[in-house]
């Protein structure tokens, strides 16, 4: 097992003639991304009191609010805003020099989280990031899969999958290849011949108020009378089928249920994107590019592999 290396970086800045150092920033932009105490405790390694602490400290010592507490959580103030600006200035800067570390290292290293549609996130990507960490062994990759848009903003991912690309933000897009989609239903029921067939069927698919995503509405029409089996998880959809009724499956999660069968495919046949987005600034960094070059190329040959499969 080759030894993992452990960065421990002390940094140092100053505004307003005000000194801090990187521990007070990371608590800082944890609880300015979250904009709340409790989701910020995980990203920080600490508990809530002891994050209220320290940012109490900290606006002690910047002499004013960074952020306004309310119910609704926590939001930056005038004050707070600025410092946000020189803490990100500062862990962009943290990022290339870890990344400057890297270019002389043969694998990649460190924590890199991806946030995904969980059709991807359950069925595609697991196996491309267990191939590319065979490659690079200390690399720590994690999957966020959440039935919203992953906001990179917040920092809550370092990269993002989407089935739609965003248009504002500044935001870098770039398409990793389209997939198919198919109605299905168990194999061992009767086949429907045609649309109406199916109109005695229990319908699976997306709480309809819970489509974070246009491309997301996949019924159409088909759902006229109602969703009688709804989740906002494609995997619980796919589990639901097992059960029976029909529904709209990736063909790619197909594979992994076996019982399920495409019907109707000359009356039913959509298509869809995957699409990679990032930080306009990662750009520059030559890990980050390294890591999102093998994730596009690992995310073409999964799909295309997985549908391969599929009658």
């Amino acid at each position: 097992m080759k030894k993992r290396q452990y960065f421990k970086i002390s940094l140092r800045f100053c505004k307003g003639g005000v000194m801090s150092n990187w521990d007070d920033m990371r608590v800082f932009l944890a609880v300015a991304r979250a904009e709340s105490l409790s989701k910020a405790a995980p990203m920080a390694g600490l508990d809530p009191a002891t994050l209220s602490r320290r940012i109490a400290r900290l606006e002690e010592r910047f002499g004013g609010a960074l952020f306004v507490k309310s119910p609704q959580g926590y939001a930056l103030t005038d004050l707070g805003q600025g410092v946000r600006e020189h803490a990100l200035a500062a862990e962009d800067a943290l990022a290339q020099a870890f990344d400057q570390g890297q270019r002389n290292e043969r694998g990649l290293s460190g924590q890199i989280r991806i946030g995904a549609p969980d059709g991807c996130a359950n069925f595609v990507l697991p196996q491309v990031c267990a191939r590319i960490q065979e490659e690079n062994p200390n690399l720590e990759l994690q999957i966020l899969a959440l039935p919203r848009v992953v906001n990179l903003s917040k920092r809550e991912a370092d990269l993002a999958i989407t089935v739609s690309p965003p248009d504002a933000g500044r935001l870098t897009v770039q398409k990793i290849t389209d997939y198919k989609l198919h109605l299905a239903m168990r194999q061992d029921l009767p086949r429907p011949a045609n649309l109406e067939d199916i109109r005695n069927l229990p319908v699976v698919g997306y709480i309809a108020d819970m489509i974070f995503d246009k491309e997301l509405d996949y019924l159409g029409s088909l759902a006229a009378q109602g969703v009688q089996r709804a989740s906002n998880s494609v995997a619980v959809q796919l589990q639901m089928l097992r059960q029976g009724g029909v529904g709209i499956v990736h063909d790619f999660a197909l594979p992994y249920a076996p019982e399920l069968g495409k019907v109707l495919v000359d009356a039913v046949s959509l298509r869809r994107s995957f699409y990679l987005v990032r930080h306009a600034s990662d750009r520059r960094s030559e890990r980050l590019n390294r890591f999102a070059a093998a994730l596009v190329a690992g995310l073409k040959s999964e799909v295309q592999r997985l549908e391969l499969q599929v009658t």
